[in-house]
């Protein structure tokens, strides 16, 4: 057997090779996440052309192996990319961050006062002057209508989805004064 000398001289000047697997591997599960994704969500997160396409590739493939091989190649195509957007992109979608998880509360507090109350529609119409006011008067109306036949919360719903894209469309701060009723 051959003995192998250390010389003090020689050090080790980068990660071990557990240390890339590790990464390795975690910018894979990065990857799944991301092609796990709906279409919608995906276009919304902040990654390259060749990285959106090789996802897209990945959502197409149906045999186990294919799917495999793109999932390595798409952990190939991250170690090229800041992984800390996609990362925050993806834990705000799962409402992770507390600034998402401060955005649903404040919007489901203007859901809770829309359904108390429909003079919030005029602090909604003064902070997003996009807003379709009929359209939220009916779900409004059919929500309370629900709620009173104790039916499944369809409108109810419906009215948070409309509300949160009014909010990703519109200004946050603006939001804050019709919660706080500052306009009145």
């Amino acid at each position: 057997m051959a003995k192998h000398k250390y010389h003090e001289d020689e050090e080790d000047t980068g990660p071990s090779k557990s240390a890339l697997k590790r990464e390795s591997t975690a910018l894979q599960d990065l990857g799944r996440e991301l092609a796990e994704l709906g279409k919608e969500r995906l276009a919304r997160v902040p990654i390259d052309d060749d990285l959106r396409d090789a996802v897209k590739d990945y959502q197409r493939f149906t045999a186990h192996e294919a799917r495999r091989r793109q999932l390595q190649y798409i952990g190939k195509l991250m170690r090229n990319v800041d992984p800390a957007p996609i990362r925050a992109a993806l834990d705000a979608f799962k409402g992770v961050s507390a600034t998402e998880t401060a955005k649903m509360h404040r919007l489901e507090n203007l859901r809770a006062r829309l359904l108390e109350d429909e003079k919030t529609l005029h602090g909604i119409a003064e902070t997003y002057p996009g807003a379709d006011l009929q359209q939220l008067r009916v779900l409004r109306r059919n929500a309370l209508k629900e709620k009173e036949q104790n039916r499944p919360p369809r409108a109810f719903r419906e009215l948070f989805r409309v509300l949160r894209e009014l909010e990703e469309g519109g200004v946050d701060d603006e939001a804050d004064n019709i919660e706080s009723g500052d306009e009145e």
